[in-house]
């Protein structure tokens, strides 16, 4: 727990200062009152007082409980104030980390997961803060303070008090001990709930298609109800607290209240006001020293889950990158990209996923890659902007190995298209430009010629507000190839050396796709493209086609080469295409 501390910074640690002051104050003017109603107690036990001199200790009780208010109000504005600054840096820092992660890392959390911890872990964390702050100082303050005023007073009030606060801590001690593991419990099942609130809302097209609306609802109601009944359960247990504090604070006033009639009635009359007039003080610190341990125990309410929501925050912000900056910002060369004995497969199995990849693309040249599914081909493209990291081998872009560049520089160099084309809420524009708009003076020139070269300027041009049309989350207003469409649009404005097409045409027309590969042959002839299809009509004119099997290379070379060298090639190639059409082709 208190690990997440060290992202405090020097100026929250000055607006703690600032809080430990005024609750100084704060429990000074609290402590103060008691004495003024003993005055009062013992003016009007006193004969001959005046009325004036009664007023009087009553106008100082006045002032103190007003002191006491404002110093509470700049307490809480302080702590407010330090709570929302630090949520903020933590949210800042595990967005940033969850920016950074490879692959390998965010499949260890699920994003489910990381949006939790992003925002309902964090929130409790403030909650802890805004009101530890306000509780955790100013409980022992409080508490120590009062009892170093109440010694001396009587041994008797003393060991009621003591033992009253015994009985609180011990209760205390076992609603935690109860509720804690509940509370873990809690995070990992709102992970859930999150994840499959997620799960069927992203996929509501299918089950409505096949009719599975009971099946999923049964499942998101046990989410729910697991959830439900474990908030249910430490609610129940932390809300056993305030009713025994309740009877407690009673039981002490009336044990103060006999044990002072008792040592009233035992005493002389001479010393029966002095103890009357101790035993109303005694009785005002005495609850004081409860609501001490009463704010204590509010903490113990939230610490529980705060700790475990702070433990979340820290895997996250603790996890260890395993695909590290370089330094190198150029290459050597331009548009080439070289795999030496290339080899991958994922963290933890021991299959590989590709097997001894070699090849070279060179500037100007298209490289296709085609083979079954779960070939590899999608992997192979990811490892050369390093979404996952080789296991082996060398993958060179630039003459340089990609290890060894800054992630941002070597990015810079490629307009990557991914298989599943990805929209954000905007415009038709900002989803084009991608925040590249502000580094091009001819910015919507640019815009309107990447769209038209990826044959999106028709259905563009007809939507009613054209290239600042609105596009909705995930793009779910646009079908899959005006989606596919504007994804290479978006890799084309760019103008990156490299292009990398992870079978980004699939969604597109013969026609379309023909099309589109002829203009994008015409307009970015000095760059260099890698292109991962399933269709043999979309990779026949390619330079060199790179045929994959298992992970290893079953076939390299031109259409015409690989339809007499490679089986592989054929079967793919007879299976989509006859005879007559491979050789019109």
């Amino acid at each position: 727990m208190l690990k997440i501390f060290k992202h405090f910074q020097k100026k929250d640690w000055v607006l703690v200062s600032f809080a430990f002051i005024f609750i100084l104050v704060q429990v000074w003017l609290d402590l103060k009152l008691p004495d003024y109603m003993s005055e009062i107690t013992r003016l009007v036990q006193t004969e001959g007082s005046e009325i004036s001199d009664v007023l009087a200790q009553g106008g100082f009780m006045l002032l103190c409980a007003v002191g006491s208010l404002a110093a509470t109000i700049i307490t809480v504005y302080y702590a407010a104030k330090v709570a929302a600054r630090f949520s903020n840096r933590l949210r800042a820092l595990a967005f940033d980390k969850t920016l950074s992660f490879s692959m390998e890392e965010l499949s260890r959390f699920s994003t489910a997961s990381l949006i939790t911890r992003s925002t309902n872990d964090i929130m409790q964390v403030q909650m802890l803060i805004i009101l530890g702050l306000q509780v955790i100082l100013k409980a022992p303050i409080l508490a120590v303070w009062a009892i170093l005023k109440i010694m001396g007073k009587s041994w008797q009030w003393t060991a009621a008090t003591g033992v009253a606060v015994f009985v609180l801590l011990l209760l205390i001690m076992v609603i935690v001990f109860i509720a804690l593991p509940k509370f873990k419990v809690i995070q990992t099942l709102t992970d859930n709930l999150n994840m499959v609130t997620r799960e069927n809302l992203s996929g509501v097209r299918v089950v409505h298609a096949y009719n599975s609306t009971a099946f999923h609802e049964d499942k998101f109601k046990k989410a729910n109800d697991d959830l439900t009944k474990n908030n249910l359960f430490t609610t129940r247990t932390m809300a056993i607290l305030m009713p025994t504090i309740t009877l407690i604070t009673s039981g002490i006033s009336l044990a103060i209240y006999w044990i002072g009639a008792v040592l009233i009635n035992n005493a002389p009359i001479s010393d029966r006001l002095t103890i009357f007039s101790d035993m109303v003080v005694f009785s005002s610190y005495a609850m004081q020293i409860i609501m001490a341990f009463m704010m204590v125990s509010i903490t113990f309410v939230l610490l529980p889950r705060a700790a475990v929501s702070a433990k979340r925050i820290n895997e996250v912000l603790d996890t260890e990158v395993s695909i590290k900056d370089g330094e190198e910002t150029k290459g050597t060369t331009e548009a080439e990209i070289e795999f030496r004995n290339v080899s991958y497969k994922y963290p933890g199995s021991s299959e590989y996923v590709l097997r001894d990849i070699s090849f070279k693309a060179s500037k100007g040249e298209t490289l296709a890659i085609i083979g079954s599914t779960g070939s590899g081909k999608s992997t192979l493209v990811n490892l050369i902007p390093r979404f996952m990291e080789a296991t082996e081998g060398e993958i060179l872009v630039d003459g340089v190995n990609v290890k060894d560049y800054k992630l941002e520089s070597l990015r810079d160099k490629l307009g990557y298209v991914s298989q599943k084309a990805v929209m954000f809420r905007g415009s038709v524009s900002s989803n084009v430009t991608l925040g590249e708009a502000d580094k091009k003076s001819s910015a919507e020139n640019e815009i309107m010629k990447a769209v038209e070269i990826a044959q999106g300027k028709d259905f563009v041009e007809k939507m009613d507000q054209q290239y600042q049309a609105p596009i909705s989350q995930g793009g779910t207003n646009l079908s899959g190839g005006q989606k596919q469409r504007l994804s290479i649009a978006r890799a084309i404005y760019k103008m990156p050396e490299v292009y990398l097409f992870d079978d980004s045409f699939s969604a597109l027309d013969y026609k379309t796709d023909r099309v589109l590969r002829t203009k994008l042959k015409q307009e970015i002839k000095d760059a260099t493209s890698i292109i991962v299809a399933q269709r043999i009509g979309t990779i026949k004119d390619a330079d060199c086609i790179l045929v994959l099997d298992e992970g290893k290379i079953a076939g390299m070379g031109s259409h015409d080469e690989l339809m007499q060298t490679s089986e592989v090639y054929q079967e793919i190639a007879y299976s989509q295409l006859s005879k007559e059409e491979l050789e019109i082709g």
